[in-house]
């Protein structure tokens, strides 16, 4: 029998509770998948760490239960998974600097280190974010970086991950980096079998916007742009430039910039970078097209602006993103 591999969340008082709880639950149901229809041996040995052994409260109010306080805990981490919460608790985890010492500490002897939401303050706090990827909740990416200008922020994935570092960008999404790091320690299948379990959307991965445009364009429901978002998600594959669409949307062209910036919380350039890449995305989980093609009719001048395009948000290239998703 292998040997378990020890998850350790680290957690504190007034924590999102699914922060800590999300990925218990889809390392356990991992260990449960293997018990009863795999190797029959658990893989994870899956620890809650707070403060000190016993129970604490949540930011809900609900209480959840240490195995063991971070700061007596000795024994051998492979997976250190911190995880966040609002501005007045997390405040308090960073102003205190024993956790903070203790995560750079721990942090710098596992084989995998894993932040979950806000979370990744406190990874920035001790240093060990500097120079690296990463992400946090959409909410709070302005201030992470602005607060450590040493961290490549990647304001609108899901998840990142930077060699041994991963972080996400919290509630939900946590979950679809603990499936990645199954896939990753086991195989793609038990990780199918892990979100099935979970009736949890398996293609869901790191470079998906946490916001995506198809989101926004509903939040435009009723709105001046409401007919034009839906026009322009069914053309994206046309050459485009603001003039233009601000004539299509009966508008000038600075009127129809700022309205867009208000309606869907991005400039109009932004907006279409993203939809293509989604539609490219989608393309090439779900088709078996050439590289080229996806290009073209994602809107990209070139197979060659397409690998560009990915090298930069996601670290791969198009032909091994579709060989991995």
């Amino acid at each position: 029998m292998e040997k378990l591999r020890t998850i350790a969340i680290v957690a504190y008082e007034g924590v999102e509770i699914f922060d800590a709880v999300g990925p218990i639950e889809v390392f356990e149901m991992a260990n449960r998948e293997l018990v009863e229809h795999g190797s029959g041996c658990p893989a994870y040995a899956v620890l809650l760490l707070g403060a000190k052994a016993g129970p604490f409260p949540t930011s809900s109010g609900v209480q959840l239960v240490a195995d063991a306080g971070w700061s007596d805990f000795a024994a051998e981490i492979d997976t250190l998974i911190v995880v966040g919460s609002c501005d007045k608790y997390l405040n308090l985890a960073l102003a205190n600097q024993d956790l903070v010492d203790w995560i750079r500490s721990a942090g710098n002897r596992v084989r995998r280190l894993v932040s979950v939401c806000t979370g990744a303050f406190l990874l920035a706090a001790a240093g060990l974010l500097d120079g690296r990827r990463a992400t946090t909740h959409w909410m709070d990416v302005e201030r992470l970086r602005k607060e450590y200008p040493r961290v490549m922020v990647e304001p609108d994935a899901i998840y990142v991950r930077d060699d041994f570092v991963a972080t996400s960008a919290g509630v939900t999404s946590c979950m679809d980096l603990a499936l990645a790091l199954i896939e990753e320690d086991l195989d793609r299948k038990m990780a199918l079998a892990v979100a099935r379990r979970l009736v949890m959307f398996m293609k869901r991965p790191g470079g998906q916007a946490q916001f995506s445009t198809h989101l926004r364009a509903q939040m435009a429901v009723d709105g001046p742009l409401e007919s034009f978002l839906a026009w322009l998600k069914e053309n994206i594959h046309l050459k485009l430039n603001v003039d233009e669409l601000a004539e299509r949307a009966a508008m000038s062209p600075r009127n129809f910039a700022r309205i867009f910036v208000r309606e869907t919380g991005m400039t109009p350039a932004r907006y279409i970078e993203q939809i293509r890449f989604e539609r490219a995305i989608g393309l090439l989980e779900d088709s078996t097209k050439p590289i080229e093609t996806v290009a073209c009719e994602s809107g990209y001048a070139s197979a060659e602006q397409l690998r560009r395009t990915f090298q930069r948000r996601l670290g791969v290239t198009p032909l091994a993103y579709r060989e991995r998703f």
